[in-house]
């Protein structure tokens, strides 16, 4: 088995299954509010194709956690954008970090 093969096979053997789910207990405890987040400016990425974190739950944690901006990675980002579109994801971080 190649290197590549082996990291594959343990990297799916240490997953651990972790649910997100819309009005959980852990959701409701834990909201961000001027009072427990401060006066930290934020902005929200949202990645079109992520499959960890639906765009119905994004846009609740939005609505919730209002942020200064909400930015988009498009064309095939997926939950890890670093990984699936590290052009685009630098260039937006570049943009935050002139405006923010």
């Amino acid at each position: 088995m190649n290197q590549l093969k082996q990291d594959l096979a343990l990297a799916t053997l240490l997953l651990r299954p972790v649910g997100f789910h819309h009005g959980s207990e852990l959701q409701k405890e834990t909201g961000l509010s001027k009072e427990n987040y401060g006066s930290i400016r934020s902005v929200y990425l949202i990645c079109e194709n992520d499959n960890i974190l639906k765009q119905e739950f994004q846009k609740w944690i939005i609505e919730n956690n209002p942020s200064d901006e909400v930015k988009m990675i498009s064309a095939g980002a997926d939950h890890m954008a670093m990984f699936s579109k590290p052009q685009e994801l630098c260039f937006c971080l570049q943009e935050i970090a002139k405006n923010y």
